[in-house]
């Protein structure tokens, strides 16, 4: 498989684009006034303890008070993420009460950036990620990502970082880049972390309540850190001062890979390379279509995505199981991408096309478990339901890519629809009898789009004459231009 990582930089915007095999699979976007705070780390004060919710809210400095649930409050060693715990019966909750008080100041980190109208959701498991590891300064065991499938080199790992970190007291998780690398590189990222928590708890000392202690890395050296591996061939970036940072960034944790980082000197903007910027555009439609002549649509909403999937134009060439069959298999590695694509996050819903043939169930399901396996954000997918449905979650940190690009529609407030020139006429001529009751006028004019004036003067003018007669005063209509569909004035004169 070959991938590459494209880096677009302008002054107020850093874009970074994850290509494999010439296809689009992932956007990250950073704003120099929007700079996302997951991973950062703050020391902040209790606003307000909620027993009822079992959480507190905490000012950290931020627009909105933070959320910290009860179940985010370390109490002892917890279950290391991505070493096949997850799914470990955690213990129950003490009472936030006893855990929190109001004006207290506590050191806290941000594991979901604000989402809507929801402030940012925070954790006092503190974690600092490297380049192989990432530390919990607040643990004492060593895990290792699940995503390291084979058994010995899990064992190989382990050892390392048990003999490596045993003296520094604290807990690791060894991440999925760490899969072959040496002791000594280990032993790097170990001396590392060890450094630069040291210097955050000089930081934590020193700090005010609501100061931020430690800030996660800017976008293009945290897709080095993240996203690079050895199935990378090259990174593209169009600066040259961000070429030089990331450079210094590589030879400092990854020199066997600096090389493959490069400037992109093209006249042609970097993200028209392999249509980058069209596919961007296309991920903010709900329509998505397959090779086959079938297509996806995709519906966001605020307690779930939605997928359905649809055979279209594809007839097929046997049977119509065998058709259902073929579009169902082309969906299951759509869907993945556009996931990933458009970073949606939560819980998901997928509606194939109804199947007989329970291998061709079990066929699909297994195609969209392995299209989500190149997937870095963790996801859990279901079993297929009788109606066709596949239920899955993929944890969400950040906004989609559509609300970060995007705000809802003025004309339509965010419905995904306006109200017909037929609607918006009826509801004119009730105001029209409203107004005349309560206010005293002679004539009245009315200020409407040119779409609904025209309705009005054509189809409706029988109407209009009725309505004159009825309350005794004369209407006369204007088309506005500048007027959205269902925007109107009624004006007495």
């Amino acid at each position: 498989m070959s991938e590459e990582i494209l880096i677009n930089v302008t002054p107020r915007e850093t874009r970074a684009a994850v290509v494999e095999n010439g296809v689009l699979q992932e956007v990250l976007i950073e704003r120099a006034l929007r700079r996302g705070y997951v991973g950062n780390i703050y020391k902040g004060r209790v606003s307000r303890v909620m027993p009822g919710m079992q959480a507190a809210f905490v000012e950290i400095g931020l627009e909105r008070a933070a959320f910290l649930h009860a179940s985010d409050i370390l109490r002892s060693m917890p279950p290391l993420a991505g070493d096949g715990q997850e799914n470990a019966n955690p213990p129950p909750a003490q009472p936030i009460a006893e855990l929190v008080r109001e004006g207290q100041e506590i050191v806290v980190q941000v594991i979901k950036d604000p989402i809507g109208s929801k402030g940012a959701r925070l954790t006092t498991n503190l974690s600092v990620p490297s380049r192989y590891l990432v530390l919990l300064p607040l643990a004492k065991a060593i895990g290792v990502s699940v995503r390291i499938e084979d058994e010995t080199e899990r064992l190989r790992l382990k050892e390392i970082l048990q003999t490596r970190a045993l003296d520094t007291g604290h807990g690791y998780i060894v991440r999925t880049n760490a899969e072959g690398q040496s002791a000594e590189a280990l032993a790097e990222d170990v001396a590392y972390l060890a450094r630069l928590w040291q210097s955050l708890q000089e930081a934590m000392a020193r700090a005010r309540a609501g100061e931020r202690v430690y800030e996660d890395l800017s976008l293009p050296l945290r897709a080095l850190r993240d996203l690079m591996r050895r199935d990378v061939e090259k990174v593209r970036v169009d600066s040259r001062e961000t070429l030089e940072r990331m450079s210094r960034f590589a030879g400092q944790f990854m020199p066997e890979l600096a090389e493959r980082i490069e400037h992109y000197p093209g006249e042609r903007p970097i993200f028209d390379l392999y249509g980058v910027e069209d596919e961007i555009q296309r991920a903010l439609k709900k329509e998505v279509p397959l090779k086959s002549g079938g297509y996806l649509v995709v519906d966001q909403t605020e307690a779930m995505t939605t997928i359905d999937v649809n055979t279209g134009a594809f007839l097929g060439h046997r049977n119509l199981e065998e058709t259902v069959y073929r579009t169902n298999l082309e969906a299951a590695q759509a869907a993945a991408r556009q996931l990933r694509l458009r970073n949606l996050g939560g819980i998901i819903i997928i509606d194939f096309i109804d199947m007989i043939d329970e291998e061709h169930k079990r066929q699909v399901l297994r195609t969209l478990e392995k299209s989500m396996a190149h997937d870095h954000a963790k996801t859990t997918v279901y079993e297929m339901t009788n109606l066709g449905l596949v239920q899955m979650t993929r944890k969400r940190t950040v906004e989609s890519l559509e609300r970060q690009l995007c705000e809802p529609c003025p004309a339509c407030e965010g419905r995904g629809s306006i109200k017909t020139a037929e609607t918006v006429t009826y509801e004119i001529f009730r105001e029209i009898t409203r107004a005349v009751r309560q206010f005293e006028a002679k004539k009245l004019l009315v200020l409407a789009a040119p779409k609904v004036v025209a309705r009005i003067l054509d189809d409706e003018s029988a109407a209009v004459a009725e309505l004159e007669e009825f309350i005794g005063k004369s209407i006369r209509f204007q088309p506005e231009e500048h007027y959205a569909q269902e925007q109107y004035d009624v004006v007495l004169l």
